[in-house]
C-alpha cells in the first residue's frame, strides 16, 4: 500500500510539473494512470477534463462529464461542460448550462456574455460585458471592452439601433476596427474608411514588433480589415477598387472560413449577371464547411438569397426554384424569395402566374403588401395594362399621396387620355395634404401642379379654386392673379373685372429696356439689321441713272440621242419596270435554250448532238476489267483527310458554289 500511494504522488507531481509547463497531453497520461488506480477519483476526472479541453477534445471531455454525473455535479464542472458545450457549437445547450449553475463566476460572466453574442442576443450581452468591465479589475480588461465594442458593432449592423457612446479607446487595431464597424451601420461610410486605415496602420505596427511574424502573416491578420475596405468602396459605388481587394483576400486564402464566404458573395453581388463562371466557382467558397457557425442570420440569408439569383442567371430554373421554395418556408414573411421565384417566372414569359403569386403573398402579409403592390405595378406595364397598373398603384396606402406617386400615376392616367382620373388624383392628394400638412410646401406645390395640369388641358373652370388658394397665399402673385382673371373670364366677368383691379398699373410694370440691345443679345432669335451708311462712289444712283441688270436665260435640257420630240413620253418612265401597269415579268425557259452559249461553251448548233435524249436508245455498255477505254465512273473517289491537331479527324463542310463576277465559278 505505501508503494502504491508513492506512486500515486508521484503521479499527481507529474500532473502539477506537466500542467505548469502546459504539456496536457502528458499531463493527461499521467491522470489516466491515476485513474485506473482510483476511477471515481473526483479531483482526477476533473484535470482529465481539463487536459482534454486544452488539447481540443471537446467531445471525450464532454463524454467523462456526462459519464459520471452522480460524482461531477454542475456546480463542479459546469463551466468546463458549458465551454464544451458552445466549441461544439450546441449553443442553446451551453446556455441551459450556464442558466443551471448557482454560482457566477467571472469567467462564467465571460462564456455567457460569448453565448449570447452567438444567439444575437445583442441587448443582453451588452449588459454583461458593462457589468463585467465595472467590476472586475485585471489583465483582461482590454479583451473584454474589445467584446463590447465588437456588441455594439453588432447591434448598429443588424439592428439599426442608435448605440450610446460608450468612450472606448482605440488603442488597438481590433477596438479600432470594431469602430469601423460601428459608423458603417451608422451608414458614415467615409470616417468608416479613415478609422479602417487606422486600424491596418495600428495592426502593421504591433505585428512588426513579433520578430516570428512574416509578411504573410500580416496580410493575413490585415485580410479581415482589407475586406471590409472593400465592402464600403462597394456601397460607395466604387465597384473595380472593391473588386481588386476582394480578390487579393481570396488569393490569401484566410483559415477564417466566414471571412471567405462573406468575401466571395460580395464578389457575386458585383458580378451580378455577368461573369458566371467565376460567380460559381465562388459559390463553392460559401459552402465551405462551418460557415454556419461563423456568420449572423442575416449575413447567411443573404448568402441564400445570391445563391437562388445566381441560378436564375445561369438558367437553372429548377435549382432556382428549390431554393427560393426553401428560403419562403424559412422566411415565411420576406418578400425576397417570392420576388426571386417573380423574377424566374417572367424569365419564363408566366407573368399570369408571376401576378397571382404576388396578390397571394401580398393578402398572406399585408405588412409587406406595398413593396409587393409595386412589382405588380411593374408588371402590369411591362403587358400594357396601363390602368390596372394603375389601380394598384393607388391602392398602396402608404405610397398613393406621395408626389411621386402622384406624378407617377397622372402621367400614365394621361397617357391613356383619362384626364378625370388624373384630376382625381390631385384631388385626394390635395385634400390629404389639407387636413394633415396646410400651407406646407408639399401641399402649395401640389395645388400648383393641378392648377397648371387644368389650364393646360383646357380646364379653366375647375382651376378656379387652386387658383383661388393659391393667390390668397400670395397676393403678390402676378402670374396666378392672370391665370384666375383669365379663368373667371369664362365663368363670371363681372368677378373677372374685380380682380382685374389688382393687377399692378402699366407704369408699375414699365421697364427700363434698351430694345436695341436686347435683340442684338446672344439669345435673340431675330435680329434686325441696320442700314449701313454709304458715302461717295458707292452711293446709290437715282433711278435712271444706274445699270439695269440684266436677265439670265434658262437654258434649255439635253435631250437623249434617240429622243422622238414628237412621240409621247411615257407617263410610268419614273417608275421601276416591275411597278408598271404593263409589266408581264420574265419569260421563263429562255435560260435552257441558251446552254452552251459564251465563251465557255460550244456553239449553238452542237447543242442538239449533246442532248443525249434525241439519240436512238442503245443497251448501256459497262468497260470491261482492265481495259483502259470505256466511259468514266461518276462517283467521285474520296479523298484523304489530314488529322487534326487535337488526334480526332476533322471533316471539312460541303462548301456551296457562289457566282463569281468575271470568270464563272
Amino acid at each position: 500500500m505505501a508503494g502504491g500511494a508513492g506512486s500515486l504522488a508521484a503521479l499527481w507531481t507529474e500532473v502539477n510539473r506537466c500542467g505548469q509547463n502546459g504539456d496536457f497531453a502528458r499531463a493527461l497520461k499521467a491522470v489516466n494512470k491515476i485513474l485506473h488506480e482510483n476511477k471515481d477519483d473526483v479531483t482526477a476526472l476533473h484535470c482529465k477534463i481539463v487536459c482534454l479541453i486544452q488539447n481540443g477534445g471537446f467531445k471525450e471531455a464532454l463524454n467523462v462529464i456526462n459519464t459520471h454525473t452522480k460524482s461531477l455535479t454542475s456546480d463542479m464542472v459546469g463551466f468546463e461542460k458549458a465551454y464544451c458545450e458552445y466549441r461544439l457549437n450546441r449553443v442553446e445547450s451551453a446556455l441551459k448550462t450556464i442558466e443551471g449553475i448557482s454560482e457566477q463566476t467571472d469567467k462564467l460572466k465571460e462564456l455567457y456574455g460569448q453565448v449570447l453574442y452567438r444567439l444575437e442576443r445583442y441587448d443582453e450581452c451588452e449588459a454583461v460585458y458593462k457589468d463585467l468591465i465595472r467590476n472586475s479589475q485585471d489583465e483582461y480588461e482590454e479583451e473584454r471592452k474589445t467584446n463590447l465594442a465588437a456588441v455594439l458593432a453588432a447591434r448598429s449592423t443588424w439592428e439599426n439601433a442608435t448605440t450610446e457612446d460608450m468612450g472606448l479607446p482605440e488603442s488597438t487595431y481590433e477596438l479600432c476596427y470594431n469602430a469601423a464597424c460601428s459608423l458603417i451601420g451608422r451608414g458614415q461610410l467615409s470616417q468608416a474608411l479613415k478609422k479602417l486605415q487606422e486600424a491596418e496602420e495600428l495592426c502593421r505596427m504591433s505585428l512588426a514588433e513579433d520578430s516570428d511574424m512574416t509578411e504573410e502573416d500580416i496580410d493575413a491578420e490585415l485580410a479581415v480589415i482589407h475586406s471590409q475596405m472593400a465592402y464600403i468602396m462597394q456601397l460607395q459605388g466604387r465597384t473595380e477598387d472593391a473588386l481588386q481587394l476582394y480578390n487579393q483576400v481570396i488569393k490569401l486564402k484566410p483559415s477564417d472560413v466566414g471571412l471567405l464566404a462573406v468575401t466571395a458573395n460580395n464578389i457575386i453581388t458585383i458580378n451580378k449577371d455577368q461573369n458566371v463562371f467565376d460567380s460559381k466557382k465562388k459559390v463553392k467558397l460559401m459552402n465551405a464547411e462551418g460557415v454556419e457557425y461563423k456568420l449572423a442570420k442575416k449575413q447567411l440569408q443573404a448568402i441564400e438569397f445570391n445563391k437562388a439569383l445566381l441560378a436564375m442567371y445561369t438558367n437553372q430554373a429548377d435549382q432556382c426554384r428549390k431554393l427560393s421554395s426553401t428560403l419562403q418556408s424559412q422566411n415565411p414573411g420576406h418578400p425576397r424569395p417570392v420576388l426571386i421565384q417573380v423574377a424566374q417566372l417572367c424569365r419564363e414569359k408566366q407573368h399570369s402566374k408571376a401576378i397571382e403569386l404576388l396578390q397571394r403573398f401580398s393578402e398572406e402579409h399585408p405588412e409587406s403588401a406595398s413593396g409587393i403592390k409595386l412589382t405588380m405595378a411593374q408588371l402590369y406595364l411591362t403587358q400594357g395594362h396601363v390602368t390596372k397598373a394603375c389601380d394598384i398603384l393607388r391602392s398602396i396606402e402608404d405610397f398613393k399621396h406621395k408626389q411621386g406617386m402622384v406624378s407617377a400615376l397622372v402621367t400614365m392616367y394621361t397617357h391613356e387620355e383619362d384626364l378625370d382620373s388624373a384630376i382625381d388624383v390631385f384631388s385626394q392628394a390635395i385634400q390629404y395634404y389639407q387636413s394633415e400638412q396646410p400651407g406646407s410646401l408639399t401641399h402649395l406645390s401640389l395645388v400648383r401642379e393641378a392648377a397648371d395640369f387644368k389650364l393646360r388641358y383646357g380646364r379653366k373652370k375647375e382651376a378656379i379654386s387652386d387658383l383661388e388658394q393659391l393667390w390668397k397665399q400670395n397676393t403678390k402673385d402676378v402670374h396666378t392673379l392672370a391665370q384666375l382673371i383669365s379663368a373667371y373670364s369664362l365663368v363670371d366677368q363681372d368677378k373677372a373685372k374685380a380682380l382685374s383691379k389688382h393687377l399692378p398699373s402699366p407704369d408699375t410694370m414699365s421697364f427700363n429696356i434698351d430694345v436695341d440691345e436686347l435683340e442684338n443679345s446672344h439669345g435673340a432669335t431675330y435680329v434686325r439689321k441696320k442700314a449701313a451708311k454709304v458715302t461717295g462712289e458707292n452711293a446709290p444712283k437715282e433711278q435712271g441713272q444706274g445699270e439695269i441688270k440684266k436677265k439670265k436665260k434658262k437654258k434649255k435640257g439635253k435631250l437623249p440621242k434617240n429622243c422622238d420630240p414628237k412621240s409621247t413620253p411615257d407617263p410610268e418612265r419614273w417608275l421601276p419596270m416591275r411597278e408598271r401597269s404593263y409589266y408581264r415579268g420574265r419569260k421563263k425557259g429562255k435560260k435552257k435554250e441558251q446552254v452552251g452559249r459564251g465563251t465557255q461553251g460550244a456553239t449553238s448548233g452542237a447543242t442538239a448532238e449533246l442532248d443525249a435524249s434525241k439519240t436512238a436508245s442503245s443497251p448501256p455498255t459497262s468497260p470491261r476489267p482492265g481495259s483502259g477505254t470505256g466511259s468514266a465512273s461518276n462517283v467521285i473517289p474520296p479523298r484523304q483527310q489530314k488529322p487534326a491537331a487535337s488526334g480526332a479527324t476533322r471533316k471539312k463542310a460541303p462548301q456551296k458554289k457562289k457566282k463569281g463576277g468575271k470568270g464563272g465559278w
